[in-house]
């Protein structure tokens, strides 16, 4: 059995030899080398990394994150590739309901905390939600925003000790679009309404500048919900 150092030397020599490849090579790489050890997480903002996980061995497991805050169009787009494409769609809730939530923390955390909301009911469960694999891949990309400018390929989590795969890091959004037309990929409605970000309800309006999570948290001084910190 691999060790975690073993791993984190993998994750560091795969991003430098997969630096350039494309995403179907590098996501085939992580399943060549995981199997079924490896999962795909996905926003449902577009369905890119569900065509690239089906692509690559259907059936593959994707996880959504099923915060309770989602917008109603987020939700018809989980159920719609449910029906469309061939993966496991793992849908993974928090471990309280908002109603508990609200109960607990008082109403409408997301307002008062969002990191501790945030936490809670979407850090927390992907980290119990991954603890089976050894590695994950997501559709974080280096022009989402400054914060994600260095993104590599592949890199070691040491947080939730797994190898991280980011497939599409190196895409622009005319990358995005692109492989969307290309494949007649269906997409989240609220995409072509001015949200090219789109989290939960609550803490998403419309961009607000070129940033493309310019709409995430407006306001708040935050940009990220702490899952890819």
């Amino acid at each position: 059995m691999s060790t975690l150092l073993d791993l984190s030397e993998l994750a560091a020599q795969a991003s430098r030899e997969l630096e350039g490849a494309t995403a179907l090579e590098i996501l085939g790489w992580a399943h060549e080398e995981f199997g079924g050890g490896l999962v795909v997480t996905s926003s449902l903002a577009d369905t890119v990394m569900v065509s690239l996980a089906e692509r690559v061995a259907p059936g593959m497991d994707v996880i959504f994150l099923d915060t309770g805050y989602h917008f109603v169009e987020t939700i018809g787009t989980r159920e719609a590739v449910r029906l469309v494409h061939d993966v496991n769609l793992i849908n993974v809730l928090p471990e309280l309901t908002v109603a508990e939530q609200d109960a607990a923390y008082g109403k409408d955390l997301f307002r008062t905390s969002p990191d501790q909301c945030c936490g809670m009911r979407k850090v927390a469960p992907l980290g119990k939600a991954l603890a089976p694999y050894t590695a994950w891949a997501s559709g974080v990309r280096r022009a989402d925003s400054a914060a994600r400018a260095a993104t590599p390929v592949v890199a070691w989590d040491p947080k939730r000790r797994l190898v991280k795969v980011s497939p599409i890091a190196a895409w622009t959004d005319e990358d995005v679009t692109a492989y969307i037309d290309e494949n007649s990929l269906m997409i989240n409605p609220l995409l072509e309404d001015g949200y090219p970000s789109i989290g939960c309800e609550p803490c998403t309006v419309r961009a607000t500048g070129p940033d493309a999570r310019s709409g995430r948290w407006a306001g708040l001084g935050k940009t990220e919900c702490g899952i890819h910190l």
